[in-house]
């Protein structure tokens, strides 16, 4: 029974392709083994058990070597990148003392820098002590020329010139003024307008609704225009005259229509606003 077991197994003898597989992905990740190779023990022949003292894990193939080789990668790599640090740092101590210079050129050559120069001029001792009868007395020039300069600021009229154009521009601002007053009186003013729908009843189902029209219509206003009707059946046989007009808001109001539609008492008993729109 343990031998059909064990004709099942291969994980055993088919050992050394893991360990080539797992030797080759550290030596990928680590760079080849420096030193002394590790050896892999050889699998048994007629047995599926691992023999003593190994381990059949991810980690059996790896050793000192390949730690120590992985430490020397990275020491490498850092001292590349140190190096790359001091290049960038002695470029910036260039630049910085380059600029340094220039900055010290251009405070010697500003203008302050040559304003303040005459200031720190020495005096000789023998020019002080000259006596004073030898200096030379001040001449009166400055006061004649200033003299000179108020004259000629006498003969410049500063002040014509501007009211003159003060004059103008008052002219100009007028004449735009009168034409736009002009532009605008041509225009026609608009007229406000409202669409009126009115609803009048007449007393009964005896009255002529062809005489109540005609009374509606004869009521004529300045400003107000009769427009299309038609007859609503109210009940009980009673219709009711639906009429439409505009009429001028300033000039003809609800309660004017509603007092000249109810006079005619006779065929009129009530007018009701159905409807009202600006327009």
């Amino acid at each position: 029974m343990a031998t059909n077991f064990l004709v099942h197994e291969k994980i055993w003898f088919d050992k050394f392709k893991y360990d080539d597989a797992e030797r080759k992905f550290y030596e990928q990740m680590n760079g080849p083994v420096t030193g002394s190779s590790h050896q892999l023990p050889s699998p048994p022949e007629t047995t599926g058990q691992a023999a003593p003292g190994t381990s059949s894990g991810p980690g059996a193939s790896s050793g000192p070597g390949g730690d120590h080789s992985e430490l020397l990668t990275r020491i490498a790599s850092l001292e590349v990148e140190n190096q790359s640090l001091r290049g960038v740092v002695q470029d910036l101590q260039q630049a910085i003392a380059k600029l340094e210079g220039r900055l010290s050129v251009l405070e010697k050559s500003s203008p302050a820098h040559r304003a303040t120069a005459p200031q720190t001029q020495h005096v000789s001792p023998m020019r002080q002590a000259e006596p004073p009868s030898r200096k030379a007395a001040p001449a009166p020039a400055p006061a004649a020329a200033a003299e000179d300069d108020e004259d000629d600021d006498d003969d410049i009229d500063l002040f014509g010139s501007d009211e003159e154009a003060d004059k103008e521009a008052v002219r100009l601002r007028e004449e735009r003024l009168r034409q736009y007053a002009e532009k605008k009186a041509k225009k026609p003013a608009l007229v406000a307008k409202s669409s009126i729908l009115l609803d009048v009843k007449p007393w009964d189902d005896e009255t002529d609704m062809a005489q109540l029209e005609a009374c509606v219509r004869s009521v004529q206003l300045d400003g107000l225009v009769w427009g299309g009707s038609k007859l609503v059946p109210v009940g009980y046989g009673i219709r009711k005259l639906q009429i439409q007009c505009v009429v001028e808001d300033d000039k003809v109001g609800t309660d004017l229509l509603e007092e000249e539609i109810t006079k005619f008492e006779e065929h009129v008993q009530s007018v009701d606003i159905a409807a009202f729109n600006k327009i």
